[in-house]
């Protein structure tokens, strides 16, 4: 006990030395100021209906309501809009509206700018300072037709030979720069609905208090000085009483015509309208998120559209989710992640992110911190564990490259359970937290499945993929789909409930597993029973897990975040390696997932079966989750089958399935054998370079013993921080 409340005592003496630790965001908590007497500043194009909406808006929340058009514009000029326009031209009008709003000062009132307001960056700063930006981000072909009913064929700014379309199109990057809060208005919404979407804007701008995180094992009793929040969860990754971190009021819901405004985008715009849903505006703003997103999921990726969706046999489509620098699923996350991660840090302090990993996390996480820069590289770093028999000969290369700056990757000669175990202990010793805080001013985190930051991306690229569905008329808005997931830690079968949850129609999240199928038995049975249970070595070793964290988030979801049950049953867990939930709660459990489960032998088949009817080459974890489909799904509805990694990153196995003979022992060498019997899907372009690079080194395996972790994680922020003096 005198070592706990040591150490305790010297986390606590880091924090208040290096930063106000005990509430991570405090730093950040002077932006979260309320309104009081500011503006509401509504920026939109032209024909969005700012005026009609501001009239609407002051009149609600009993303020003046000020148009620049008519009060500031014509009062100062004396004359009509449309007068000066014709008198100055585009160029000089645009400067003279920006002076005028310059000028233009006022407090608690609602205002509704013009639609090239925000062309005038000293103007919008000037209005900015008094004022919180709401954009009403209302549909281009709505706009147009709002316009042409109002006879206007032209606006500031558009030259002869531009369509009304193109300007329009270039506006937006002008409302993205100064947006406070998003408005994203359905397709034919009313002014009245968006009025009505404005004033829950506004309140949900003022009252960030309100989105805040709770433990799956707390009862959601948390008092105001107590609360948690989206920063805070990214730091933490897990909760101080053993938990995952959850929204504490679950996610928005969007409507259809919501939807139906994302269906046309790219996958980076749903990615920022649909975070921006779920991360507060004073916890990361928009420009930055933006920033974020689209260096996330750029020229990294080998395919423009990022996560496609293609046609694969009869209703069945698949997902590739493999495009990115990795060749992983977990790129999609891990891209963003480590971004949210260096934003989000409180000042002064150096942060070691530790991972276990069964395949491809190791590698996806490694790429995504070592392509942070600057500062954010200086304070973070990042230590990989991973079983040495564990992972594929390709996912041990791509980990093992990484050996230099702030990322590496330590083989241990064990599974994976031990690894993640050994992780876990190492943040429940608070003797070992509190001597690296003091001697090295660093604090352990995590950027597993268990982190918000890592699952919330995911929610991302379900969504995605139906809406594709919906822009190639496979399916309407609001028809069902299934989704068939291979899964071991839940965590991307966890993001499709909640892309459900958002208003996406999923019918059915089926989970696949192979034969460490304790998920289906779990989902099947509703006993989780670890006693006797080895783990055993599969051609699919991203899901040779038999403890898979992400279910705490599912059964804190359909028990309606029931924290005492949760405490109760994994306690039992930890003691008895088992538990049972109560029947009510296996039935809801069963009408949202389903699970089945694969054998090794049907796993190659499917591989091989596929290949010859359609020229397409599966990974290991990918069949998988097609034999399940086929098993499960009733073909009543399309089902979408999540490609979690392309299949070059388990080639033996492939080699295995396709019958080739003479196969090198070389894993590059492998590679370019199959490229050339399997040539689609393509491996990425930067795999090939990162392997070659790492197959000219060799690295060694430590034993597993838990101080032997240990000495890992000092040596590791010895080399990478410097002590505090």
């Amino acid at each position: 006990m005198g070592l706990l409340n040591a150490g305790q005592l010297a986390v606590r003496a880091v924090r208040c030395y290096l930063s106000p630790f005990s509430s991570p965001k405090s730093w950040l908590s002077t932006k979260a100021s309320q309104l009081r007497d500011k503006n509401i500043l509504l920026m939109g194009p032209p024909g969005a209906g700012k005026t009609t909406v501001g009239r609407i808006v002051a009149h609600r929340l009993g303020l003046p309501a000020i148009d620049v058009d008519d009060d500031v514009l014509e009062t100062t000029w004396k004359m009509p809009v449309a007068a000066k326009l014709a008198a100055v031209g585009g160029e000089r009008f645009l400067e003279e509206e920006g002076q005028a709003l310059c000028n233009f000062s006022s407090s608690g009132c609602v205002v509704s700018l013009t639609g090239s307001n925000p062309l005038h960056s000293a103007a919008m700063q000037h209005v900015r300072e008094a004022g919180v930006v709401v954009y009403l981000d209302v549909d281009i072909e709505d706009i147009i037709q709002r316009l042409e009913r109002m006879k206007v064929d032209r606006i500031v700014g558009q030259e002869a030979g531009v369509s009304m379309r193109d300007i329009l199109g270039y506006r937006k990057q002008f409302y993205e720069k100064w947006v406070d809060v998003r408005v994203l208005c359905g397709i034919k919404d009313t002014v009245e609905e968006v009025a009505e979407k404005v004033l829950k804007a506004v309140e949900r701008y003022q009252n960030h208090s309100a989105e805040s995180y709770v433990s799956t094992r707390s009862d959601g009793g948390e008092s105001s000085n107590q609360k948690t929040y989206f920063s805070d969860v990214v730091i933490e990754g897990l909760a101080t009483d053993g938990g995952l971190y959850v929204p504490k009021n679950g996610f928005s819901n969007m409507d259809a015509r919501e939807w139906l405004r994302l269906v046309d985008m790219s996958y980076q715009e749903r990615t920022l309208l649909l975070l921006e849903k779920c991360i507060h505006p004073l916890e990361v703003p928009a420009l930055d998120l933006r920033r974020m997103i689209l260096k996330a999921y750029g020229s990294n990726f080998s395919s423009e559209k990022v996560a496609p969706v293609k046609h694969f046999l009869n209703n069945q489509y698949i997902q590739e989710l493999f495009h990115g620098p990795t060749a992983s699923f977990k790129d999609l996350a891990l891209q963003l992640m480590p971004q949210l991660f260096a934003y989000c840090l409180p000042p002064m302090c150096n942060y070691l992110i530790l991972v276990a990993t069964s395949g491809d996390t190791g590698s996806a996480v490694l790429s995504g911190f070592n392509g942070l820069s600057g500062t954010d590289r200086h304070r973070t770093g990042v230590l990989v564990f991973f079983p040495e028999e564990g992972v594929s000969e390709i996912q041990k290369l791509q980990m093992t490259g990484y050996r230099e700056g702030n990322v590496r990757a330590v083989s241990v000669r064990s599974d994976f359970d031990f690894c993640q175990r050994s992780i876990k202990r190492m943040f429940g010793e608070s003797g070992l937290t509190g001597h690296l805080a003091v001697e090295y001013g660093t604090v352990l985190s995590t950027a597993n499945s268990i982190n918000w930051a890592r699952l919330l991306p995911q929610v991302v690229y379900h969504s995605s993929a139906y809406l594709d569905l919906c822009r190639d008329g496979v399916i309407k808005f609001g028809d069902p789909i299934d989704v068939c997931i291979p899964t071991g830690n839940f965590g991307n079968a966890m993001s499709a409930v909640y892309a459900k949850q958002m208003g996406i129609p999923i019918r059915k999240v089926i989970c696949a597993s192979n034969h460490n199928h304790i998920v289906t038995d779990f989902i099947t049975t509703g006993e989780y029973d670890l006693r006797g249970r080895p783990l055993i070595p599969s051609l699919s070793p991203a899901i040779d897990i038999l403890k898979s964290s992400n279910l705490e988030r599912f059964i804190h979801h359909v028990s309606h975040g029931d924290g005492h049950l949760i405490r109760e049953l994994f306690s039992r867990l930890d003691r008895q390696r088992l538990f049972q939930v109560p029947e009510p709660l296996l039935r809801r459990m069963q009408q949202e997932v389903q699970a089945g489960w694969c054998s090794e032998d049907d796993c190659l088949a499917a591989i091989r079966g596929v290949h010859a009817q359609t020229g397409y080459v599966m990974d290991t974890h990918t069949a998988v989750a097609k034999v399940v489909a086929d098993e499960l799904q009733d073909g009543s509805c399309p089902v979408v089958i999540c490609s979690t990694a392309h299949y070059g990153k388990f080639a033996p196995a492939v080699f295995k399935a396709l019958q080739i003979q003479n196969i090198p022992e070389d894993p590059v060498e492998q590679l370019r054998t199959l490229a050339v019997t399997a040539t689609k899907p393509e491996l990425h372009r930067d795999m090939m370079k990162r392997l070659q690079e790492s197959s000219r080194r060799g690295h060694t395996a430590c034993q597993a013993d838990y101080g032997v972790l240990v000495d890992q994680v000092e040596a590791m922020i010895q080399d990478s921080f410097l002590k505090v003096l």
